[in-house]
């Protein structure tokens, strides 16, 4: 084999990666965000329990698990799914999110009004997630996987009509409303196995990248 053969000095090679470094700067910019975010999820959780006073926060104390329609929790198998089949359940979880979290958002500002770090923090967890599934949408249309998703629920709609049940209900579901809606933000941040290595965190990273590699050479 020459020196030049299958090098980046090869002009079929450059054609074959030029499309690519700025969807490799995605992935990287979109793999960092969501490590951040993992930590701000479980703040953004403790800090919504400690306003809600009793009987939240209590030793022993177990909320009713309330549905959120348009949103569940990750399976227990969601990490060693397929990549495109795994990115698409994040993209639809992350488009969820922001509504319902600017529900919360809404509710504690009129049951905390006093808490303006917690409604900061419920302001900056929607416009992150926001963020985060504008990444992992160009994830998968990296992929070509965007192509494969059927018609998704209006996220806003779904919101209004969970805002108004629990506004209804009175201030106790309005709470558990709130917890369940940051409790599965916060799943959907760490929804990977926790013995998870950083080690593996590379391997899983470097895979993508070698799949959105072999989608595009395919191809050409």
């Amino acid at each position: 084999m020459s020196r030049r053969e299958g090098s980046l000095e090869d002009p079929q090679a450059d054609s074959s990666i030029s499309p690519l470094p700025h969807l490799e700067a995605k992935i990287r910019q979109t793999h960092s965000l969501a490590r951040l975010l993992t930590k701000y999820a479980e703040q953004l959780l403790q800090e919504y329990v400690q306003y809600q006073g009793d009987p939240f926060g209590l030793p022993g104390f177990s909320p009713p698990r309330l549905p959120v329609a348009g949103l569940s929790a990750p399976a227990p198998g969601h990490a060693g799914l397929p990549t495109p089949e795994r990115l698409r359940l994040d993209a639809a979880a992350l488009t969820a999110l922001p509504p319902l979290l600017e529900v919360v958002r809404r509710h504690q500002a009129e049951l905390n009004p006093r808490a303006p770090r917690l409604l900061l923090r419920l302001e900056e967890a929607a416009r992150q997630a926001r963020a985060l599934g504008a990444g992992v949408e160009a994830v998968l249309a990296a992929l070509g996987a965007d192509e494969t998703r059927g018609p998704r629920p209006e996220p806003a709609v779904v919101a209004t009509n969970a805002a108004a049940a629990v506004t209804d209900a009175g201030v106790f579901p309005a709470k558990v409303l709130g917890l369940r809606v940051c409790g599965l933000y916060r799943e959907w941040r760490s929804r990977e196995e926790p013995e998870r290595s950083a080690e593996m965190e590379v391997t899983a990273f470097r895979s993508l990248l070698l799949e959105v590699r072999s989608y595009h050479f395919c191809r050409l």
